[in-house]
């Protein structure tokens, strides 16, 4: 799931959406047996791309892949939505590369989950704020997830919009998932932290790095980095590219809020599945992407 922005008032907009939660539950194997140390070199690096694009062209909301390269498999992550039918869909589509395929169940379903981690409002949802930035001439941003300033235009912050933070000054989703305010409120304080934590830099971290959430719905959170430029399909063709996977929670109104280790920032919450008290799986934008396609740092 896309870890949803929450909607006050009942609204439904981007129902989905929902942030996922740390101490993910651990995604138990299926379908497909381990692979023996025998034949974890038996698939090259064209038909593990191969075996890649045919779960993207089988087209199943609910599953998130990217390739491990310990076991020379693609890990396929299916949420609960995920019928069996639906999982040898995918197999009869990898065909021959079927084998090179590694399925795991993670409960809850993929959903968008709408200082750092802040609560943010547009006109009818709530999300999170990632990371306040700045541009070469001194002009104040914030980033957050694409799927909550999809269709957002100004920002504020609090629920009976008195405050105005900013308006949207850049989207992309799907395909990424990252977009950017510009501050019109000069009387705002732009921390360049997350809660406490300064954040000095940014970088992308490694399989296994121990990472940090904050959102506005659940606080904080940690987990480990489990894939990277892992590819999430959302359902309704909201598919997304080059997602860091992670075991921290999240829930609804948490998107778009911080991932980040020490004074390192890392990501931008996307979506996942399940909540922080069952655990789940959940989805990070790299956010030096987003720095970079917008021509900001972070300070």
């Amino acid at each position: 799931m896309r870890i949803k922005r929450t909607t006050p008032s009942g609204i439904t907009r981007r129902t989905r959406l929902i942030a996922v939660s740390t101490g993910l539950v651990a995604a138990a194997a299926i379908a497909i047996p381990n692979a023996s140390a025998s034949d974890v070199s038996t698939f090259s690096t064209t038909q593990l791309k191969s075996a890649s694009n045919s779960v993207l062209k089988a087209d199943i909301p609910g599953t998130a892949w990217a390739v491990d390269s310990k076991t020379n498999r693609v890990v396929v992550t299916v949420d609960s939505t995920v019928s069996k039918a639906e999982i040898a869909k995918i197999k009869r589509q990898a065909g021959a590369n079927s084998g090179a395929l590694t399925i795991k169940k993670t409960p809850g379903k993929f959903q968008k989950l709408i200082s750092g981690g802040d609560a943010i409002y547009a006109s009818s949802w709530r999300c999170s704020l990632g990371f306040n930035v700045q541009d070469n001439s001194g002009n104040y941003y914030f980033l957050t997830a694409g799927h909550c300033t999809d269709g957002a235009g100004t920002w504020w912050s609090n629920s009976s919009h008195s405050t105005t933070l900013g308006t949207t000054a850049g989207s992309s989703f799907p395909t990424n998932d990252y977009g950017i305010v510009r501050y019109t409120n000069s009387s705002v304080t732009k921390s360049g932290a997350v809660g406490s934590q300064d954040i000095a830099s940014a970088a992308t971290p490694s399989v296994g790095t121990t990472v940090y959430r904050r959102g506005s719905t659940t606080g904080t959170h940690s987990g480990r980095v489990t894939a990277l430029n892992a590819t999430v399909n959302y359902g309704g063709g909201d598919i997304v590219y080059g997602m860091i996977q992670t075991t921290v929670c999240a829930e609804p109104g948490d998107s778009g809020g911080p991932l980040y280790g020490g004074s390192v920032a890392y990501g931008l919450t996307s979506g996942g599945s399940g909540n922080c008290s069952s655990g789940g799986t959940t989805f990070f934008q790299p956010v030096t992407e987003a720095l970079s396609a917008y021509g900001v740092h972070v300070y």
